[in-house]
């Protein structure tokens, strides 16, 4: 069976088709720039990579053009080989705990969850759409961000807040990076062949989110209401006193969203360093001497260390850290700087097997009082596997 998944921004489309009896990817790429001047569309496999300049008024144009480059390009011979079709959406609240099949009744539901993701729910649900409009006897599924997270317990997820405002407007912590937190889930516990596992999972990228998870259920993570919260990031600022908000909307003369802007565009990485939101280039800076950089690269090793910590207390221990996403994946250094500061916990690094990117592989050492684990995400292949069982 071929299954496509699907990621739509608000001018862009991110698909991969996959070869669901193999999970191969058969091919991916990006539609950019959808409805702004310079569009253009990426198409690759293994075989071959395609880069064209192309007007693109909307997604439509965008969906239509991928399905006749598909079978131009003989990757499918008709538009009936798709079996099904997984759409990514960032939030769906607290009542959407695992993925669905798309009904009026849930696109619905995500459009009335604009409010709490304005940049990304509005932008799904044109995706969702433009597929249905040129597909509409496929079957679709939506697989939201959040859900994993829904499992955590009413202490963990509100806010100590007026209990007015949980009520009336649904200010709690909701979490995201759900699909790939829950991906790691599936692959440690597959090859450690457990699932009674308490797991420390490390998502650390451009955004970065960490999850506490007890026998496959999410029980705290760091990302809250938005995903500005928590560990330090690319460009988002992670856990800041609020009360600055205000006051540098005093200063600099900014509302509030500008300020919430410059803590989520300007601010991580970016914002210490004041050189770029790129891992690599912070490490490279470093080597020159660049205090800013090593200063920027502390902070965000620290915050992760943080909440390790706190979720290690809060497990009762853990069996396993995992490490994802682009720098948890090919960091060697900012990995190593992590597990060095957890040595109180008897945690420990293999020098050697740490030195390694993009592979499934244990780089604890063999005395280390918990597992330590690389593990490559594929949100895309969840999205994918969640659309098979939910059409079958």
């Amino acid at each position: 069976m071929k299954i496509m998944s699907i990621n739509a921004g608000s001018s862009s489309l991110k698909f991969s088709l996959f070869d669901m009896n193999t999970n191969e990817v058969l091919v991916s790429g990006l539609f950019e720039r959808i409805g702004i001047d310079g569009s253009c569309y990426t198409i690759k496999n293994s075989e071959f990579k395609i880069k064209q300049e192309v007007q693109l008024k909307d997604h439509s144009d965008a969906v239509k053009i991928l399905l006749d480059k598909l079978i131009e390009l003989k990757i499918i011979n008709s538009l009936e080989e798709i079996d099904g079709i997984g759409h990514r959406v960032v939030h769906g609240g607290a009542n959407y705990t695992e993925s669905v099949v798309v009904t009026d009744k849930v696109i619905d539901d995500i459009v009335k969850l604009s409010d709490l993701a304005p940049l990304h729910n509005p932008a799904h649900v044109i995706g969702i759409k433009a597929f249905k409009e040129v597909l509409p006897n496929t079957p679709m599924v939506v697989v939201f961000d959040t859900a994993f997270h829904q499992t955590m317990p009413k202490e963990n997820y509100l806010y100590a807040v007026p209990y007015s405002w949980y009520e009336k407007y649904g200010v709690r912590k909701y979490g995201f990076h759900g699909t790939s937190h829950r991906y790691i889930t599936k692959k440690i516990s597959e090859v450690l062949g457990r699932d009674d596992l308490r797991i420390i999972s490390c998502h650390l990228g451009q955004g970065g989110s960490i999850a506490a998870i007890k026998n496959g259920k999410c029980v705290d993570t760091t990302m809250g209401f938005t995903p500005l919260a928590g560990i330090v990031m690319g460009t988002r600022s992670g856990d800041v006193d609020p009360s600055i908000i205000p006051f540098v909307m005093e200063k600099e003369g900014l509302s509030a969203g500008e300020v919430v802007n410059a803590l989520n565009k300007k601010s991580g990485l970016l914002g210490v360093s004041e050189i770029s939101s790129d891992s690599r280039d912070i490490e490279n800076a470093i080597k020159e001497g660049n205090e800013k950089a090593s200063l920027a690269q502390k902070m965000f090793v620290n915050s992760v260390v943080k909440y390790i910590s706190q979720y290690y207390v809060e497990l009762g221990g853990v069996d396993v850290i995992t490490f994802t996403a682009g720098i948890g994946e090919n960091s060697v250094q900012t990995r190593l700087e992590i597990i060095e500061k957890l040595a109180p916990l008897g945690i420990k690094m293999d020098i050697e097997a740490n030195n390694v990117r993009g592979e499934v592989k244990c780089i604890s050492s063999k005395d280390s009082s918990s597992l330590v684990y690389l593990v490559p995400t594929d949100e895309e292949l969840m999205i994918a596997m969640d659309t098979l069982a939910l059409i079958k």
